[in-house]
């Protein structure tokens, strides 16, 4: 195992996300998976991470009011979609 350097955590923490979501691209990704390979405080992120994403995608959408959505939209000056 090679010398932990935490500086090399910090580089690539801005990319778990897009390593998660399957979408980070292979260069990076394979110099992710070496250091992840070799740092367990970065293992432990990322599987932590996985798992809470698929845990939050399995969870139903919740229902929202449709007054609440027209706050909402009104707020965010757009318009509502069409139900």
């Amino acid at each position: 195992m090679s010398e932990h350097h935490e500086h090399d955590c910090s580089h690539y923490l801005g990319s778990l996300s897009d390593y998660c979501d399957g979408v980070l691209p292979s260069e990076l990704c394979q110099e992710l998976e070496a250091h992840i390979a070799e740092c367990d405080n970065c293992r432990v992120v990322v599987n932590t991470l996985s798992k809470t994403v698929m845990l939050y995608r399995r969870m139903p959408s919740p229902d929202v009011p449709h007054d609440v959505k027209e706050r909402l939209y009104k707020v965010l000056a757009m318009r509502p979609k069409n139900e």
